[in-house]
């Protein structure tokens, strides 16, 4: 069960998660709480599935980086494992399994287009997969998404 706390403390890390090197103890204090409390729910959270992942949001063009929207068609027996092959590439985010006729469908972020290139040759291997779609970025809209809970 979410307690009124836990909803300030999910609404302040969505928007005003500190950077310093105690940002919890931080958050604790602006919350009127104690760093261990914030810690153990956090946890507790993310333990429950309420939250899935902390981290930032890294503009990667700026940082010299390649991205694409990818989509995979492939035959569903071997989802499972087409599925974890392309998480195990640290330059994946978002990968998720879609309805229609292209099943999965990630994003990649690679330092080189001959990288990126490797990574879905690899990909394009796997037993199972039919076909591979890139859509590279052409335009990037900033999104600012942020579920306030009340």
């Amino acid at each position: 069960m979410i307690t009124e706390f836990d909803k300030k403390l999910l609404n302040y890390i969505q928007t005003n998660l500190p950077i310093s090197s105690t940002p919890f103890a931080d958050m604790a204090k602006e919350l009127g709480s104690t760093e261990e409390i914030v810690l153990n729910r956090v946890k507790e959270l993310k333990d429950a599935g309420y939250i899935r992942k902390i981290g930032a949001f890294f503009n990667s063009e700026k940082l010299g980086y390649v991205s694409a929207l990818v989509a995979v068609k492939l035959d569903n027996k071997y989802i499972e494992q087409i599925a974890e092959k392309i998480s195990s590439y640290s330059g994946v985010t978002h990968n998720y399994q879609r309805e229609g006729e292209f099943e999965i469908w990630f994003t990649l972020s690679a330092l080189t287009e001959a990288e990126q290139e490797e990574i879905l040759n690899e990909i394009r291997s796997q037993k199972g997969v039919e076909s591979v779609l890139k859509l590279p970025a052409i335009d990037k809209y900033r999104v600012n998404v942020q579920f306030e809970l009340v």
